[in-house]
């Protein structure tokens, strides 16, 4: 099958190409950018003598024509505009940004770009991989989820759908490496700046808090608004997210974990840690893995959840991928059998 980039200058579309090139199944069709006629080895030399297409301009009929799946590793606010492009034309669509995953008045609200066209809104479905499969089976398009959103739901999925714990305690600690902020030049993410440096950054502002809130009120009506904060570590890649909810009743971390490990046993990117054992973000490093650690706390009546994703894989390309996967019908693995970096 023929797949097309659009984006491919950005880390997530570096990514999509580390990905589709060793993929059984899919061919790199055509990769596209606003910079055209340049080697794609001149924007990453590491690609030098291993892909050598050039960057091509932005035609979405042609792209159609030629290609069954389109990925979209482009900006909020550009995303949108572009997947209305290819609405009713005969290529499947996978968007890596914002764009498509919240209604248009939250969306004003926390990205602060004109919304994309509200019945490709709905059209969307939601690509948490693991949640989602029958519905990703049959879409025409899909909205990625993001990285931190992916760690956060994952994590958070089992004791919400079984209403263990109390609607308004939802509190997520969130850090990720300086990649999620993309290739685009700022003081925060600048090395001297984020270099032996912990920093939060949009309290309470996130932009991903409405896409948390809105899974999570699907898979339970009666939660409440949840606390959100993001920090950037001075790491390249890798999320941790640390969640903090208060149990309804008197749980033991072995009978929670027995819940999590029968919830995700079918699932192989997910990996339950045993009782007792947490993970570091290095140990996802490179794969699309999200490993998961839970304990409760006795004293308090709240329970600790640590999930590990690497940002750029199962955050973006990776997740993506293995939507691609299951909307053409294949083994949800293929091409992402990556055995973590480490150390």
């Amino acid at each position: 099958m023929n797949v097309s980039i659009i984006g491919t200058t950005g880390y997530g579309g570096a990514e999509l190409l580390r990905i589709l090139k060793q993929h059984p199944e899919f061919n790199i069709k055509s990769i596209h950018s606003t910079k055209e006629d340049l080697p794609i080895w001149n924007e990453y030399p590491h690609l030098y003598e291993i892909i050598d297409k050039n960057l091509q301009g932005i035609d979405p009929a042609q792209i159609a024509d030629q290609s069954d799946i389109v990925f979209l590793a482009t900006p909020s606010g550009v995303s949108g505009k572009l997947a209305e492009n290819f609405s009713g034309k005969n290529i499947k669509v996978i968007d890596l940004s914002g764009d498509l995953r919240i209604p248009a008045q939250a969306y004003l609200k926390w990205y602060k770009h004109t919304p994309a066209n509200e019945s490709l809104v709905e059209k969307a479905v939601y690509g948490l991989s693991e949640w989602h499969h029958d519905e990703i089976a049959s879409a025409e398009i899909i909205s990625n989820p993001g990285c931190y959103p992916t760690a956060a739901l994952l994590s958070l999925a089992p004791v919400v759908k079984e209403n263990l714990i109390k609607p308004d305690s939802i509190v997520v600690d969130a850090k990720s490496g300086v990649s999620g902020a993309g290739r685009a030049l700022s003081r925060s993410t600048s090395y001297a700046e984020a270099n032996e440096n912990l920093r939060v950054y949009k309290v309470n502002q996130h932009q991903h808090t409405p896409e948390i809130e809105q899974q999570l009120m699907k898979w339970n009506s009666a939660l409440k608004p949840i606390t959100f904060t993001t920090h950037l570590l001075p790491i390249t890649r890798g999320i941790m997210t640390t969640s903090y909810v208060q149990l309804t009743k008197e749980y033991t971390s072995s009978q929670i974990l027995e819940l999590y490990q029968s919830v995700y046993e079918k699932q192989p990117f997910i990996r339950i840690r045993p009782e007792n054992s947490f993970p570091s973000v290095k140990e996802v490093a490179g794969s699309n893995f999200c490993d998961i650690g839970v304990h409760v706390d006795s004293r308090t009546g709240r329970l600790t959840i640590v999930s590990v994703i690497d940002n750029l894989m199962k955050g973006a390309a990776g997740q993506a991928v293995q939507n691609a996967n299951i909307m053409s019908r294949l083994d949800e693995k293929a091409g992402l059998g990556f055995v973590p970096l480490y150390p």
